[in-house]
């Protein structure tokens, strides 16, 4: 790998308390309270389950939910019992964050002993709207009050939420200021496999890029056609439809006012802009499907605009995509063709996520809803590398900077300084 950071390879853990940030950040069942799905935490167990294997005494924290997410925001005795229930592990559970009921369990804890406390997004300084507002320095956030009495009674910090690997919080980089620090197993898949898409991909490299964050397609964009990693683009969804507003095509108003009301119109000076530059390398849909009368129909772009919403991209453009992916040696998926939940609409998400499995190229899909997707139409299984991050994924390949990532190697810098003193 070329980052600098150390894993789990380069400490021993027989007798050590470890706190381990995880991202179990999950989906919550609004009618029973309880997970609706327990993918990051299944990806998190082998780190979980070696950590305790080796001896160590493992103090695990995570967030779920948001102030911006407030109906998600709940406590993580339902993700403890879920551990548990998978591991076939006890894992005890501490209404608690940072006080003496955390504190005084940490250090009764016996060797191979799993501990989970409370939602680190209790606290202030973990949530989006201080983060936004307030900007702590590393070093600050070591002086936070979770990192002061939490760092005392641990030997090591092993980070395994690369999925917020872009968040700038005391938990995620508060630790790594102040102990030995590691990324966990997943961190590293998570980073190695980024890390090959986007700095030594093999050509053809080939995007896809859907779905209605647009925001982050275009970050994408910007900046793997402008380094070379990306030899060919091919966008449905918003983003597609967006990218014909740029060429002068008209969709309907429907479709236009959707990207109105989300506020997408700046997108179209930027695709222009894109267009200018790569026209060659971007491609965009030939023919779209609409549902009339509760029937799926495609309609050429040449018989645009529609007074239907377009919901799907056409037999042609799905033909055509999957001969591209075909021929593709590297594939990255951000982002499903159309509104894949509904049988009439999913038609081009399902072919080109079959036809991206089946492809000989080494393939890596990230976000929700592409995740979603694979999982709806039996794929998952079938993809090169399936990342559990999203946000953290699309700043990894956008060339920006992740704090978390800095975190770590900033303490491997110290820990290997040490070792040679």
């Amino acid at each position: 790998m070329d980052t600098e950071i150390l894993t789990l390879d380069d400490f021993d853990y027989q007798g050590k308390t470890v706190i381990l940030r995880l991202d179990i950040n999950s989906p919550i069942d609004r009618q029973t309270g309880q997970l609706a799905d327990d993918n990051r935490i299944r990806k998190s167990l082998p780190t979980i389950r070696e950590l305790a294997a080796c001896g160590g005494r493992v103090v695990m924290l995570a967030h779920q939910g948001d102030t911006e997410d407030y109906h998600n925001l709940i406590d993580l005795s339902p993700h403890a019992a879920r551990i548990a229930e998978l591991l076939g592990h006890s894992v005890s559970f501490v209404d608690d964050i940072a006080g003496p009921a955390a504190t005084g369990r940490m250090s009764n804890l016996r060797n191979g002993e799993l501990l989970m406390l409370n939602n680190v997004r209790y606290l202030v300084e973990e949530v989006s709207t201080f983060i936004n507002y307030v900007k702590l320095t590393p070093e600050e956030m070591a002086k936070t009050r979770l990192v002061r009495n939490l760092a005392p009674h641990a030997d090591l910090y092993v980070c395994e939420a690369f999925s917020a690997a872009h968040r700038s919080t005391p938990s995620l980089v508060g630790f790594a200021e102040v102990l030995p620090a590691a990324g966990g197993r997943l961190f590293v898949e998570e980073l190695s496999a980024l890390t090959q898409v986007r700095e030594r991909p093999e050509h053809p490299c080939v995007y896809v890029l859907g779905g209605a964050r647009i925001a982050d397609a275009f970050s994408m964009m910007k900046s793997v056609l402008g380094n070379g990693s990306a030899d060919k683009v091919l966008t449905s969804g918003l983003t597609g439809e967006v990218m014909l507003l740029a060429c002068g095509q008209q969709l309907g108003v429907p479709s236009e006012k959707l990207i109105h009301d989300k506020g997408l119109d700046p997108y179209i000076d930027k695709a222009q802009d894109l267009l200018n530059v790569y026209a060659d390398k971007i491609l965009y849909p030939s023919d779209f499907a609409i549902i009339d009368e509760d029937q799926r129909k495609e309609i050429g772009r040449d018989k645009l605009p529609v007074d239907t919403l377009l919901v799907d991209i056409g037999a042609k453009t799905i033909a055509d995509y999957i001969e591209v992916i075909n021929s593709a040696r590297t594939i990255f998926v951000n982002g499903p063709a159309g509104i894949y939940e509904q049988p009439m609409s999913a038609e081009g998400t399902r072919r080109l996520w079959n036809a991206i499995a089946d492809a000989p190229g080494y393939s890596v899909i990230g976000g929700g809803d592409s995740v979603a997707a694979a999982r709806r139409f039996g794929v998952q299984e079938r993809m090169g590398y399936v990342c559990t991050s999203g946000g953290g994924m699309v700043r990894f390949l956008s060339g920006q900077k992740l704090s978390v990532v800095e975190a770590l190697e900033r303490a491997s810098v110290r820990y290997r300084a040490r070792r040679t003193e």
